[in-house]
């Protein structure tokens, strides 16, 4: 029995052996010239040896490498979708495989956290929620659409998306320093010793992930994802989605204590059983991304107005801020006078602030402003759609009316037509006419704005995500409805009225007999509020 011993080590290190070239004849060769995004890469000859050796690396171990496929076979189906859908080249997905080797939350030296490596503040600019509740850079799908703003924005700066991809690490202002402008809007691009190294380190995790080899990997399942309005827990969802509460907790760590907030959808992950339907692990690059226009996740309006602060006590002065000003939240209708008395401001600065009318009333619900609105939006478009106005989108983003209006060359509210692209930061260049999308397009806006709890705990489908995406809301805590008359005031659409009273459009439409979403001013709506 002993003597079985030295001949399995032997027939062990021979299997090895044999294995070997095997393992290396699988590793992908780097080649003299690829495509990237929409641009051509030359390598030169010498840059071509260094990116093949970092290439090698990633195959040298053949366990550690099959540990970081099976995770790109789960996530990068996902991350490719949120690229995708952002008009960002889809080319990027390598780069989070680059920066965390997806896992979800991995911290680096520099605190940066999760899978696409962000700082706190960073992830704040690009509306990553980031507190003792939810990191958002530890959801795959919410940190790849923050990954995908921050893309889009450095690639404005060059038009050369190799620039905007070596920004990402090195910042938009160290960027500039050191590319200048000698790559802006070229398609064609050389690489070789000088090259940044960061560029040449994500060719060769381009190179060794979109490999045939890659989909060797062999995942049990495939990753889901459903979209949580909350309140709830990952504890009360396990049992609805056939999974333990600890699975939940490990494919989710953006949650701290596994609750879910109510403030908005969330992202929730589980590995499913079985074969996903037309859904591969790494999809075919696109080279050319989807136009801006008509990419939903990019023209919804859902975030506005961003309010902060103490919002329990929002009707009393220098409690919160809305889109980063000072404002308030009036409690009841109510004349301008009473309202500035109450807050203890004068009239014509409210008015002039706010863009007002003289006899305009105050509108219970409605959030004013206490401090001056600022002449650019963080935003850079908006997408107007039925029963908006010049004045709601302006209150809306806390944008000066005039500012609205001069940016767009747009003085009146008759000229205003849902569809509509109106520019928040920059102004419409000379003789460029506001662009318009077509209603099939803004009306997607429109039902990705829906993202409202309904008054049942049916699934419901959120139809700018894949039909396999649903959103759950929890069963209301009554089933008994309680009818309200709203009374429409000026900037209120459908979508804000189905905010503020926790039911969904189509809800409101069917209880009112509305055929489309137009509605207007004194127009009363019966609401059948749970």
């Amino acid at each position: 029995m002993n003597n079985l011993i030295p001949f399995k080590r032997n027939l062990l290190i021979c299997f090895t052996f044999l294995l070997a070239p095997m393992a290396m004849a699988q590793i992908p060769q780097v080649p003299n010239e690829l495509r990237f995004a929409d641009l051509t890469i030359k390598i030169n000859e010498q840059a071509r040896r260094e990116i093949q050796s970092d290439v090698d690396a990633l195959y040298r171990s053949p366990t550690y490498f099959r540990a970081k496929a099976e995770r790109v076979n789960l996530y990068l189906p996902l991350v490719e979708r949120e690229l995708r859908d952002a008009g960002v080249p889809t080319d990027f997905k390598y780069l989070v495989i680059q920066e965390s080797s997806l896992i979800g939350d991995a911290v680096s030296t520099s605190n940066a956290v999760g899978f696409w490596q962000f700082k706190q503040g960073t992830a704040e600019e690009v509306f990553l929620r980031v507190d003792n509740q939810v990191d958002d850079r530890k959801n795959i799908v919410t940190s790849t659409q923050g990954a995908a703003r921050y893309l889009k924005k450095n690639n404005a700066q060059f038009d050369n998306w190799m620039c905007a991809l070596v920004a990402y690490q090195m910042g938009l202002g160290g960027a500039r320093g050191y590319f200048g402008t000698q790559y802006n809007g070229k398609k064609v691009v050389e690489i070789d010793r000088n090259s940044h190294w960061y560029f040449k380190k994500f060719l060769a995790h381009k190179v060794a992930f979109e490999s045939p080899t890659v989909m060797l990997a062999s995942n049990s399942g495939y990753l889901e994802e459903i979209r949580i309005q909350g309140p709830t827990t990952l504890k009360a969802l396990a049992p609805r989605l056939g999974v333990t509460e600890a699975h939940l907790k490990e494919y989710n760590k953006w949650t701290a204590k596994g609750n879910i907030p109510d403030d908005r959808p969330y992202s929730i992950v589980y590995i499913r059983e079985g074969t996903p339907q037309a859904r591969p692990a790494i999809a075919e690059t696109l080279t050319t991304p989807q136009p801006a226009v008509t990419t939903v996740s990019n023209v919804s309006n859902t975030a506005y107005p961003k309010v902060t602060g103490n919002q329990t006590n929002a009707t009393q002065p220098n409690q919160i801020k809305v889109n980063n000003i000072e404002g308030i939240k009036a409690a009841n209708t109510t004349t301008q006078e009473k309202f500035t008395d109450q807050i203890g401001i004068r009239e014509n600065k409210f008015r002039r602030i706010n863009d007002l009318e003289k006899n305009e009333k105050i509108e219970a619900g409605q959030y004013y402003y206490t401090k001056a609105k600022k002449t650019r939006a963080e935003e850079e478009q908006h997408v107007v759609l039925p029963g908006e106005t010049l004045w709601s989108i302006s209150q809306m983003y806390g944008i000066k009316l005039s500012a609205l209006k001069a940016k767009n060359r747009i003085n009146n509210d008759r000229d205003l037509k849902a569809g509509m692209m109106l520019n928040l930061r920059e102004h419409l260049s000379r003789g460029e006419e506001i662009p318009i999308i077509p209603a099939t397009e803004y009306k997607k806006v429109i039902a990705y704005n829906n993202q409202q709890p309904t008054t049942s705990s049916t699934t419901t489908v959120n139809s700018s995500q894949n039909a396999t995406t649903p959103v759950y809301s929890p069963a209301p805590s009554s089933s008994s409805p309680k009818v309200t008359i709203h009374t429409v005031i000026q900037g209120e659409n459908l979508f804000r009225i189905s905010q503020k009273y926790g039911v969904t459009v189509n809800d409101i439409k069917k209880w009112n007999r509305l055929s489309n979403n137009d509605i207007k001013i004194g127009q009363k709506l019966t609401i059948n509020k749970p």
